[in-house]
């Protein structure tokens, strides 16, 4: 797993890169990877509207969203099995289950 910097220290680095050090060095100084870096910078860049892509808040509904589609699409397919399964148990129309009703209110 990813180590997690805090976002303090990621905008310390940025700072630090747009100052004009370099990426590489900047990385050595700090013990972390160039591509960690980048990714830091291309990723500001997408929130400051700089850059084309997907901000951090967007992909976390993307994400939400995708996982309520799955639950949703779990739940649909339950209630079809159950519609399927009453369908084979039920006669079509309602058959007796129909007639049965009339008797009981014929009854009240």
């Amino acid at each position: 797993m990813p180590r997690s910097y805090p976002a303090e220290f990621r905008r310390k680095v940025l700072d630090l890169i747009e100052s004009g050090r370099k990426v590489a060095e900047v990385a050595q100084l700090l013990g972390i990877s160039d591509q960690t870096i980048y990714t830091w910078r291309r990723q500001h860049r997408i929130e400051t509207g700089q850059e084309p892509g997907i901000s951090s808040s967007d992909h976390a509904e993307l994400v939400a969203a995708r996982r309520r589609i799955a639950e949703l699409e779990t739940e649909l397919a339950i209630h079809r099995r159950a519609a399927e399964i009453l369908g084979q148990v039920v006669p079509a129309g309602g058959g007796d289950v129909d007639a049965g009703r009339h008797v009981e209110a014929a009854a009240v």
